[in-house]
């Protein structure tokens, strides 16, 4: 099996993500030429920046399924939960887009602050059953000031997912020192690409490559696939 993507936006138009039908499966072959078998879309359903619902995220996925044929990878549907009190209610109530099989979610939320009671909102999502995932915990300001905050999210069964871009600089030095660190703790269960535009496969290309530099190839294979496997089944280190 090759690498499995938890986080894109190769969807057309219903986000911050591709912007055609085009650009989408050049996404996706791209992806594949990289050596990822399956890639889960998961665009953000987030209330007023970009407010999807199950609904409409289940037919954008429609839409597009028609388009990737012949070079593409292995394609499902989930989403990139914002934590707040609207998704979360979707999330405890059903009514949220999990990976496939419904053991694990993406989880997101502002960069610059951590929400209130957040280890209790991860905690009930677990308690429904649902793993809570959280994309890029890299990129949130307060792991730049101090990365033990993610312990609590860790005690309370989440877990971390890496974009691997970050280890690249391609969200400033502050991302990706936080990433380097935390990668060097062994705090993440796997990595993604988060990829949003065909552009981003340069940087993809040179994060892999980097990753196996950073671990070795059986740690980046850990990451990229044996990782993602486990979020999928929700049985998680």
């Amino acid at each position: 099996m090759g690498f499995i993507d938890l986080h894109s936006h190769w969807i057309a138009g219903i986000d911050d993500g591709a912007k055609s039908i085009e650009a989408g499966v050049a996404m996706l072959r791209g992806l594949k030429s990289l050596g990822f078998s399956t890639v889960v879309a998961t665009p953000h359903m987030r209330p007023s920046m970009f407010d999807n619902t199950k609904e409409a995220l289940e037919a954008a996925f429609a839409r597009m399924l028609p388009h990737v044929t012949e070079g593409c990878p292995e394609v499902h549907l989930s989403s990139e939960h914002w934590l707040d009190d609207v998704v979360f209610k979707r999330l405890t109530n059903g009514l949220a887009l999990p990976y496939p099989g419904g053991r694990a979610a993406l989880i997101e939320w502002t960069p610059e602050a951590l929400p209130l009671r957040i280890e209790a909102r991860l905690f009930d999502v677990r308690r429904k059953g649902i793993v809570p995932v959280v994309a890029h915990p890299e990129r949130y300001q307060p792991v730049w000031d101090d990365d033990a905050c993610v312990d609590p999210w860790l005690d309370v069964g989440a877990c971390l997912l890496l974009d691997v871009c970050s280890i690249v600089g391609k969200y400033g030095r502050s991302a990706q020192k936080a990433a380097l660190k935390l990668l060097e703790d062994d705090a993440y269960e796997a990595a993604c690409t988060d990829i949003h535009r065909p552009d981003d496969l340069a940087d993809i290309e040179r994060a892999l490559r980097k990753l196996e530099d950073l671990v070795g190839p059986q740690e980046r294979d850990r990451l990229m696939t044996a990782g993602p496997q486990g979020i999928l089944a929700g049985q998680i280190t």
